[in-house]
């Protein structure tokens, strides 16, 4: 995923910043608790192709401060 484009892609729900994914090729909100996917190198940001994140997933993308 370029740096540059990850900058520039927020959250369509929440308009938050994203963390990329690499192993699961997956764009995350925490905020919206989404995972949208990247396929063929293109980002699907359509809340409706978004993955609802578990309690889990969301403890191991941003472990509690």
């Amino acid at each position: 995923m370029d740096k540059k484009l990850l900058e520039l892609l927020v959250c369509p729900v929440t308009k938050t910043n994203l963390i990329y994914l690499k192993d699961s090729q997956e764009l995350v909100s925490l905020a919206a608790r989404l995972a949208y996917p990247i396929r063929q190198g293109i980002p699907i940001m359509l809340e409706d192709e978004g993955r609802k994140l578990t309690d889990q997933e969301l403890e191991q993308i941003a472990p509690a401060q």
